[in-house]
């Protein structure tokens, strides 16, 4: 893959994968608040919701694999855009 491609590769992804990590951020870090205050139980709703289950929707199966792959994309191609920097910077520190 080109530079190019990696850049788009990484806009295409990013948007679509910001909302599956936000949730699961959100949802895993509420719960484990609410375990530390004792009412864990009261809040199992935000644990279906992490492992994805959403209503009539049960994707509990899929979801923790597409948003592990997801965010592995993500690293992966902005390691690839930090590593492919500007080559101006990568001559300036040679010199």
């Amino acid at each position: 893959m080109n530079r190019l491609q990696v850049r788009q590769l990484h806009r295409w992804l990013a948007p679509i994968m910001m909302m599956p990590l936000l949730l699961t951020l959100t949802t895993g870090m509420l719960f484990q608040t609410a375990i530390s205050l004792g009412k864990g139980s009261d809040f199992v709703w935000l644990l279906a919701l992490h492992r994805g289950k959403f209503g009539s929707i049960n994707l509990e199966l899929v979801y923790p694999f597409f948003n592990g792959l997801g965010l592995l994309a993500l690293v992966v191609t902005g390691i690839f855009m930090w590593w492919q920097g500007p080559r101006s910077r990568r001559r300036a520190a040679r010199l």
